[in-house]
């Protein structure tokens, strides 16, 4: 791992040193090694404190790893010469907002609003600024705003929380409702713990247990310590502006992380937002969730376990430090954390389903099926979610249990008649096994039909075709799929199997070649021996 060298006080600066930290720096920022890439570029601005090359790389990689002096020292020299990225108006804001520099803030935000980029959480800010000031001044989205739209999205949670802080149940409760209804899985979970807090904080106990369904293992901690009175009480518990302020930009960072981009960018905005709040376990958990997604799972884990340690939001956490652990290669730990999770009492179907995914990720089919299996059990055949059988289909399907595979899946059909991906697994599953081809080509016909871009569901079509004969037609619907999907081993190898077949030899050994550079074991092999020796029907596509 590259280090960077300390500079003693005093010392005279060598420029070559600043340059070698830097080239350290960058090396290590290469190689993913986040944590010896900052404390080099800390090292490369110590010794060469006016280089705006490092001051930029330095303030990206100190918000990726959370180095909050670093970042504030990048950005200060970034913004003295104009050129501070967008996002460091974000990181103003919080810092003024920490210090309860009311003015400064207030300042940052109309910065923030005539830069464009994030003018529309500035409504959110300003009504915290004002609750800091001793003054109500609920956000309000003019109708006018290009991207009020956008801002509506977080304008509940924000007029919910404020209106608790005042005892305004009034406005407070149908808030709260409609923030929570735009809010699922963990995120929705951990909205409900924070309103329940500080429900019950400013003494409505009752209707912060109303936040909270009975009988979930998310939430029993809460409800035990809610019916005890064992929970933070007083103005002291409540949101200040910072903590209120670090969850708009947790949450921001969370919708923003669609794509890869999108992933960057929300993980710096999750780390501001952590330096404004480093006590929300709930922003620990989407920075975790967010630095895990963009390749750093070791910080994911760090930030997980911070989560995890808290004794509401903790199974939440936990959530997250599964993930994480997986992706750091502790897939052990993993497993034994998601199983735990899956064996307490009032577990519900995302325990089961992470579980299970984990253990067909290790080819534990059966045990795959199982815990798929029971993450079922709290449903009726009328509410039984499809994807809980597909789930299982394809557990047992690839744990070699077809027949047992088939029925799980034709009940998925029969709940899901126009689910492209059920229709797909269920044809291709028995056009590889060449049962009932004719019925199969229906079904991916139906698939295509549905979703007539999807490559995977293309190929699929495309090679049933050249499994009932019809090699004219399945040719151009495998050569469409491959378009779609050029780095996909089994695409390439259906298309060269076909055009072999249809005589066109050169090209279908070029197919194969394709699929030769992603392609591993006994499929690498089978294709080398075509690309040798033609198609042959042992060297034949399953």
């Amino acid at each position: 791992m590259l280090l960077a060298t300390p500079v003693p006080a005093g010392a005279a600066v060598d420029p070559d040193s600043a340059l070698h930290a830097y080239a350290q720096a960058r090396l290590a920022d290469g190689d993913g090694a986040l944590q010896a890439a900052v404390a080099n570029y800390r090292a490369a601005m110590t010794l060469d404190p006016d280089s705006i090359a490092i001051a930029r790389r330095s303030f990206a990689q100190a918000l990726e790893s959370g180095d909050q002096a670093l970042a504030v020292r990048a950005a200060t020299m970034l913004d003295a010469e104009g050129i501070l990225p967008r996002d460091g108006t974000l990181l103003w804001i919080g810092e003024a907002l920490e210090k309860r520099d009311w003015a400064a803030a207030a300042r940052a935000t109309d910065r923030l609003e005539q830069e464009g980029n994030f003018a529309f959480l500035a409504p959110m800010i300003r009504s915290w600024i004002a609750q800091g000031e001793g003054r109500t001044a609920p956000a309000v989205i003019s109708d006018a705003d290009p991207f009020a739209n956008l801002a509506r999205r977080y304008v509940d949670e924000h007029v919910a929380l404020q209106a608790i802080a005042r005892g305004d149940l009034e406005t407070a409760m149908p808030a709260a409702r409609r923030a929570l209804a735009l809010r699922g899985g963990s995120d929705g979970a951990a909205l409900r713990l924070t309103f329940a807090g500080q429900l019950a904080a400013r003494g409505f106990r009752d209707e912060a247990l109303t936040m909270l369904p009975d009988g979930s293992a998310d939430f029993a901690a809460a409800r035990s310590d809610l019916k005890r009175g064992k929970y933070p009480k007083g103005k002291r518990a409540m949101l200040s502006p910072a903590q209120g302020y670090a969850r708009l930009v947790s949450r921001l960072a969370a919708d923003i992380a669609t794509d890869e981009a999108g992933v960057a960018l929300g993980m710096r905005l999750a780390r501001i937002a952590t330096f404004a709040d480093p006590t929300s376990a709930e922003g620990h958990i989407i920075a975790a969730r967010l630095l895990t997604a963009a390749g750093y799972p070791a910080f994911g884990v760090a930030e997980a376990c911070k989560a995890a340690e808290d004794k509401w939001y903790g199974p939440l956490g936990e959530a997250e430090l599964i993930v994480a652990l997986a992706e750091a290669g502790d897939r052990a730990d993993a497993i034994s954390l998601a199983r735990s999770r899956a064996e307490q009492a009032g577990a519900d179907a995302a325990r089961q389903v992470q579980l299970g995914r984990l253990l067909a990720d290790e080819k534990d089919f059966a045990g795959a099926a199982a815990a798929f299996r029971a993450a079922q059990a709290g449903y009726t055949d009328e509410t039984m979610p499809w994807s809980l059988l597909l789930f299982e289909g394809s557990a047992l399907e690839q744990g070699e249990q077809w027949d047992a595979a088939r029925a799980v899946l034709e009940r998925a059909a029969k709940l899901a008649p126009n689910e492209p991906v059920i229709l797909n697994y269920l044809g291709y599953a028995q056009i590889e096994r060449r049962q009932n081809v004719d019925q199969a080509l229906a079904l991916l016909q139906r698939a295509s039909a549905l979703k007539p871009q999807d490559a995977s569901i293309i190929d699929s079509l495309g090679w049933a075709q050249y499994v009932t004969g019809n090699v004219k037609a399945a040719v151009p619907v495998l050569e469409r799929a491959a378009a779609g999907a050029p780095d996909d081993p089994t695409v390439n190898e259906h298309l060269g199997d076909a055009l072999w077949s249809a005589g066109r030899r050169y090209e279908a050994r070029y197919a194969w070649n394709a699929a030769a550079i992603f392609a591993e074991g006994d499929v690498a092999e089978r294709l080398a021996a075509k690309s040798r020796e033609g198609l042959k029907p042992e060297y034949a596509a399953p």
